[in-house]
């Protein structure tokens, strides 16, 4: 391409290099979203999770999402949850009732009005519980047949600004899972896996855990896939966006478990190792974390606990894996949100920074 421009400005008439820089800039905007932006330069985005649950934080998501706007930012990302599960919603609670027709539709047009490209995973509030709603209960199957229905058409984000996401669905073995999607940018590679809290919906009925069943083998197919891709790419990191907190305290040793989480109650932790529906994603999450070598986020919700840390533990030396970090996003009650940043320069790429509205902020 470089001759051609080269030969352009030689002999070419104006008409000749107009052509050629219009060739040029599709060209590279042909190569990827992610290549547009450039190599060298800083990458912000936001994350957002377990909100709006009702009409008074969602006036404070109003107040997010016009911080949110007002910022130059690649993307949003919302990891799930977006009502309340039911339980408890009562009528004095304001606002739209949980696991309805008319909620999807007002969440989606929240996710819709975002300045900035709006990607979504689902939560357990938004189907997995849905059997115990208030005022009516919901069959989650259904539910979750609805959520897909309605938020993952199409191959692009949601958001008045938009790009394009790879599905999970392209392969015909995996065509319901719409939701589990890739996209690259500043040589990150983004990925979302639908893993929800209340035990990844395990353990409930035999309908359910059939469910289970399914969608935890795609989501480790996904997984793998996603790390695959990013060694072949040569990515610098890799960020997996999930609303399920995957418990990773459950495989912390004794004292670990004493040290960060107990010792200071006075409590001692239970002496077995207890089976839960995350256990594969957190094996899988190992070996692939291990392999890659490169900074690895996973970002959830689903706890409500502003944090970041290391939790995930090496199986054999029984130490925290240093290449590996957990984001837990904001959550009801509390409105904010976490601005995300890319740095290649930066050996652990990722930076991130709290993000306390203002309007928000709780009179204590």
């Amino acid at each position: 391409m470089t001759s051609i421009i080269t030969g352009s400005l030689k002999s070419h008439s104006i008409a000749g290099l107009m052509f050629t820089l219009i060739l040029s800039s599709f060209m590279l905007f042909a190569s990827g979203y992610a290549t547009a932006k450039g190599k060298s330069q800083l990458m912000e985005f936001a994350i957002i999770g377990d909100m709006p649950y009702n009409a008074k934080q969602k006036k404070e998501f109003s107040n997010v999402m016009k911080e949110i706007n007002a910022s130059d930012l690649a993307f949003v990302a919302h990891v799930g949850d977006f009502a309340f599960d039911g339980i408890g919603w009562k009528k004095t609670t304001k606002g739209l009732p949980p696991c309805t027709d008319k909620t999807f539709k007002d969440r989606l047009g929240l996710a819709q009005a975002s300045k900035h490209p709006f990607i979504f995973t689902p939560g357990d509030n938004d189907w997995t519980d849905c059997h115990r709603a208030k005022p009516r209960s919901y069959d989650p199957i259904e539910r979750l047949k609805k959520l897909r229905q309605v938020f993952f058409k199409g191959d692009k984000s949601h958001g008045r600004r938009s790009f394009r996401l790879i599905r999970q669905s392209k392969d015909s073995d995996y065509a319901k899972f719409r939701e589990n999607v890739y996209w690259t940018y500043g040589d990150v590679l983004f990925v979302t896996l639908h893993m929800v809290g209340s035990n990844n919906n395990l353990g409930r009925t035999a309908e359910m855990d059939e469910e289970f069943d399914e969608r935890n083998a795609a989501n480790l197919v996904w997984m793998q896939k996603a790390f695959e891709m990013a060694k072949q790419n040569g990515s610098k990191a890799i960020m997996i966006l999930s609303q399920a907190n995957p418990q990773f305290e459950n495989n912390w040793t004794t004292k670990q478990k004493t040290r960060y989480l107990l010792g200071g109650l006075g409590m001692k932790p239970p002496k077995e190792r207890r089976e839960t529906g995350f256990d594969d994603f957190v094996e899988a999450l190992e070996e692939e974390t291990l392999a890659f070598g490169k900074p690895v986020v996973y970002v959830h919700g689903d706890t409500h606990t502003f944090r970041i840390d290391k939790p995930l533990i090496s199986s054999t030396s029984r130490r925290f894996i240093e290449n590996f970090t957990r984001v837990e996003t904001y959550g009801f009650p509390d409105t904010h949100w976490i601005r995300g940043t890319i740095d290649p320069n930066d050996p652990n790429i990722f930076r991130f920074r709290q993000e306390i509205v203002n309007e928000n902020i709780v009179k204590h």
